[in-house]
């Protein structure tokens, strides 16, 4: 079996992973924005930020350039923005579990989302989807659901982690189905691929750009997006509900936040430089090519999706009495 970190380096860059540099934009520069990221260089969320970059700093009038703050799970990233100067050069660039899941399960975090930061816009949307390896017999979710229900052992399904949104997408298909489903929490998503390949594990949910060319080329076998609409880049897969199964809708999204005392007008000026960012044709052309899709919004429409996340989430968390690791 492959190093997990040589494995997970192919699925990023099979997802169409951007390469770590950064072209710096042939404009006037009036300054330097940070987008803070925190995890290590060569992530997901790292190559979202390298992509969206050199665009929304055209449209800032300013260099935008990444910097990796790793560790304690994305605080290290989150506590420096929120303690930065309130003038909108700090932004931090993360995903929904840093926002809308840690401030349950962690006892204690140097930051919360909502007393600290400011919401600034959404960037992009990304589902899970139900995958299993090539040679596993189920053919769709339900039928995943019917055999996990014959079977006195029910099913296993592995995560990126304990917390993780493939964990909870996979702990809210046991709850609504009523179907035996063990958990298989693994250190990062690439040993639970490699593991539901060999078979060792019957699948897992993940992110769709980290499975998209997995899929495409049959080494995995899709069985249902966690959404409520099919998904642009596998529009052959039917989404759960289609399938007869309601509530597993499972979204994993990146968004941007700045220090809470930044000025209303600034965060605005900032929601609309990433609309138009968002907006460049190959920024999209990029985005979707790794099954993301762009999602821009006003800080508002970003406040009130991460509250009703965060519900969402958080009662999942407890009801579950997960902790993380």
């Amino acid at each position: 079996m492959n190093h997990p970190s040589s494995q997970r380096r192919r699925l990023l860059l099979a997802a169409g992973a951007l390469p770590l540099t950064i072209a710096t934009p042939s404009f006037a520069q009036s300054g330097v924005t940070k987008l803070v990221v925190g995890f290590a260089a060569g992530g997901p969320l790292d190559a979202v930020a390298r992509l969206i970059a050199p665009a929304l700093g055209k449209e800032l009038g300013t260099q935008v350039i990444v910097e990796n703050k790793p560790g304690a799970n994305a605080a290290i990233a989150a506590e420096s923005v929120a303690k930065a100067p309130a003038d909108g050069k700090q932004l931090w660039i993360t995903s929904v579990g840093a926002v809308a899941m840690n401030p349950t399960l962690y006892d204690k975090l140097p930051y919360h989302p909502v007393r600290d930061l400011a919401p600034v816009s959404l960037v992009v949307n990304t589902v899970e989807i139900l995958v299993v390896g090539a040679n596993h017999p189920a053919h769709d979710a339900a039928d995943f659901i019917a055999r996990a229900r014959q079977r006195k052992e029910g099913a296993t399904l592995g995560s990126s982690g304990t917390g993780s949104v493939p964990h909870l997408a996979a702990e809210l298909l046991a709850d609504v189905t009523g179907a035996r489903i063990a958990h298989v929490p693994y250190k990062g998503v690439a040993p639970a691929i490699a593991d539901t390949m060999a078979g060792h594990i019957d699948g897992l949910f993940a992110d769709v750009p980290v499975v998209l060319e997995l899929i495409r080329s049959g080494k995995l076998k899709a069985l249902g997006i966690a959404a409520p609409q099919r998904h642009p880049a596998l529009p052959n897969v039917k989404t759960f509900q289609e399938q007869g199964i309601q509530g597993v809708d499972s979204d994993n999204w990146y968004a941007v936040f700045a220090a809470k005392a930044t000025p209303a007008a600034e965060l605005e000026r900032l929601s609309q430089a990433m609309r138009r960012a968002l907006t460049d044709p190959d920024v999209k052309t990029r985005l979707a090519a790794t099954g993301l899709q762009p999602a821009p919004t006003t800080p508002a429409e970003l406040a009130r999706l991460l509250a009703a996340d965060t519900a969402k989430w958080s009662k999942v968390i407890r009801d579950k009495k997960i902790r993380a690791e």
